[in-house]
């Protein structure tokens, strides 16, 4: 189950689930991101034995890996929905961070102090 998700999160880069599964999730999709970093043969096998598409795979390396290569972790974020009507289950939305299409939130200024007379 994990590894359709976490192929289904690479390719689609947001799903809606439990958050029991999103949690359990996160540590698998953060660590195809980081193997995708490393652009090795032996990195690649690695990720196609978990990520079932090979188009899946080919966009981890070509678009993901690169997009995330100054970051050293942190790629998904949880975001809680409300409660399922029939199971009353909580839902929520697993994502990558600076999503395609997503502006980044440029950081912020430091605010100088004023001059202080003495």
């Amino acid at each position: 189950m994990l590894r359709n998700m976490v192929t289904e999160l690479l390719e689609k880069e947001r799903i809606i689930t439990t958050i029991a599964k999103a949690k359990e999730l996160r540590p698998f999709a953060e660590k195809m991101i980081t193997l995708g970093k490393r652009e090795s043969l032996h990195a690649r096998r690695r990720a196609l034995s978990i990520i079932r598409r090979k188009s899946v795979v080919h966009k981890l390396f070509d678009s993901l890996a690169p997009r995330y290569a100054d970051r050293r972790g942190g790629y998904t974020r949880i975001i809680r929905l409300g409660f399922r009507k029939g199971d009353n289950t909580e839902k929520a939305i697993i994502e990558l961070v600076e999503r395609e299409g997503e502006e980044a939130v440029p950081e912020k200024k430091e605010k100088k102090a004023p001059d202080q007379k003495k």
